[in-house]
C-alpha cells in the first residue's frame, strides 16, 4: 500500500514542478510576445491583463475598447483564453486584436502565466491592504 502513495505523491511533485516551468516558460514568452501591446498592470495598445482570468471580456478598467469587445459578456477563462489566442475572431468577430500564437504549447504556457497572475492577493497578505 506505501508503493502507490509514493508513486502517486511523486506524479503530484512532477505535475507541480511542470506547472511552475509552464508558468515560468509563460512569463518568458509574455514578455517577448506580448509586451508590444499588453503590460500587466497599465493599458497600452491593448488592456492591462493582471487579473484577466476571471474578468468579464471587454471591461479592464480605463481602457477603450472596439464595439466588439465591447459588446461581449463573456468571462475570460483558461479554455477561452487559449481560443482567444488560437484565433481571436473566433472568439469576438470584429474585435482589434490581430494576433495569435499558433503553438499550442506557448498558448497553455503563456495563459498559465496569465492565470498565475490573476490570482487576487488573499486578505492576510499584508500588501493586499492599501493602508498599511
Amino acid at each position: 500500500m506505501r508503493l502507490p502513495c509514493v508513486l502517486l505523491l511523486g506524479l503530484l511533485g512532477l505535475a507541480a514542478g511542470a506547472q511552475a516551468q509552464s508558468v515560468a516558460r509563460g512569463q518568458a514568452l509574455f514578455e517577448s510576445r506580448c509586451v508590444a501591446c499588453h503590460s500587466l498592470d497599465a493599458n497600452r495598445v491593448g488592456p492591462a491583463l493582471r487579473g484577466v482570468v476571471g474578468r468579464t471580456a471587454g471591461k479592464a478598467s480605463g481602457y477603450f475598447y472596439s464595439e466588439a469587445m465591447a459588446a461581449a459578456t463573456h468571462v475570460w477563462d483558461v479554455p477561452k483564453l487559449k481560443a482567444w489566442l488560437t484565433n481571436p475572431e473566433t472568439v469576438v468577430p470584429g474585435q482589434d486584436m490581430n494576433y495569435r500564437l499558433d503553438i499550442p504549447q506557448d498558448r497553455d504556457d503563456v495563459v498559465a502565466y496569465l492565470a498565475s497572475v490573476s490570482v487576487p492577493a488573499s486578505p492576510s497578505d499584508p500588501s493586499s491592504n492599501p493602508r498599511k
